[in-house]
């Protein structure tokens, strides 16, 4: 069961390094649209828009930026797949099965102790019910005791 919980905080912890992979690479790219500017890839497009100055990064700032972006990227990455790699190994199929058969078993084992107390919690409580009703019937008289 202990191990089972580290597992989960693994797995947990996973989602998360995950969701900042994911928040990174959304920054990644809201930074690299904003504050890039345009810039002709081929002879045969002409660049038909132009951004102000002041709206883009001048081009060493802009790739400094893009450096530690992709660098951000890259250690993430890494954590990720190191968290990945610490996982354990799943177990077989026939073994899970086989466990998980027996948690059923167990359920219904469970399940049937309940039914069994139930019933006589209920039984109980009809007698003590019967005794009491004998009791108040019976309150001059001498009481009997009902089996």
């Amino acid at each position: 069961m202990l191990q089972e919980l580290s597992h989960m905080d693994r797995i947990t912890q996973l989602q998360d390094e995950i969701q900042r992979l994911l928040t990174i690479m959304s920054s990644t790219i809201a930074y690299l649209t904003a504050r890039s500017t345009f810039l002709q890839v081929s002879e045969q497009i002409p660049i038909t828009k132009t951004r102000n100055p002041d709206k883009y990064d001048p081009p060493e700032l802009f790739e400094a930026n893009k450096n530690e972006l992709v660098q951000d990227l890259i250690v993430k990455a890494k954590q990720i797949e190191y968290l990945i790699q610490s996982l354990p190994v799943p177990e077989p199929e026939q073994q899970q099965a086989n466990r998980l058969q027996a948690l059923e078993q167990q359920m219904q084992d469970a399940n049937e102790e309940y039914i069994q107390a139930v019933d006589r919690a209920k039984n109980l409580h009809r007698k003590i019910s019967e005794f009491l009703r004998t009791m108040l019937d019976n309150a001059d008289g001498p009481v009997e005791l009902v089996r």
